[in-house]
């Protein structure tokens, strides 16, 4: 029998082309409180929730009200997924796969509820995700492993048998914090190695064999 329990997909910049979108959401919003996005900001922008990024901007521009950075911050994303996010290369591909298989999946994103939603409706419209988590749907969102340990708990799944399928560095520790296995696919920044992880170039590599050997090849903590 199969060690994979469950393989649980981080969205943006995993399964969806946003991560761009998001970097150019956070730039044009850092502009207006004056200050000019760089690669310093990177570790507080990619694949960090919209709390953390607003809060990061507040502090380095000096000016700002948190909630008020993270609602356009929200709005300014949203805007542009709808305007068009396209799939990373091979994403549709490996679903199916896992479909055709027999395999659970699911989507752990920490991204806000309306645009896990909208990504739902557009780019991934009609994937039959077993569940969705949004960055609204636990107490803490990534890097703490709240978001992958509810997702392995909705479904019935021990977190040890399920792979989280991960772009960034807090994505990876997330997952990694949870008890999973961790396929790193990287797109913006780069992600630290450990035993828990194995790397591919693009999801286009990746099968659901290579999946079962990311749960069977992992070594103990």
């Amino acid at each position: 029998m199969s060690a994979l329990a469950a393989v649980l997909f981080d969205m943006d910049g995993t399964l969806v082309d946003t991560e761009v979108l998001w970097w150019e959401t956070t730039e044009e919003t850092a502009a207006g409180l004056g200050h000019r996005l760089g690669d310093a900001d990177a570790p507080e922008v990619v694949g960090r929730a919209v709390e953390d990024t607003a809060a990061h901007l507040v502090r380095v521009c000096g000016a700002g009200d948190a909630e008020e950075v993270g609602a356009a911050l929200t709005e300014g994303f949203l805007r542009r997924v709808r305007a068009g996010a396209p799939p990373r290369p091979g994403a549709r591909r490996l679903l199916s796969a896992l479909e055709a298989g027999g395999v659970p999946f699911a989507l752990v994103s920490a991204s806000p509820r309306l645009v896990v939603d909208a990504v739902l409706e557009g780019p991934l419209a009609g994937v039959p995700f077993a569940l969705t988590v949004s960055a609204d749907d636990t107490a803490l969102t990534k890097p703490h492993p709240d978001p992958y340990r509810a997702a392995a708990e909705r479904l019935g799944a021990d977190p040890a048998g399920c792979v989280a399928v991960e772009d960034s560095p807090d994505g990876a520790a997330s997952g990694e914090a949870a008890g999973c296995a961790v396929l790193v696919v990287p797109s913006l920044l780069p992600v630290p190695r450990s035993p828990a992880r194995t790397f591919a170039r693009t999801l286009e590599d990746v099968t659901v064999d290579v999946l079962r050997e990311c749960v069977t090849r992992r070594l103990p903590a």
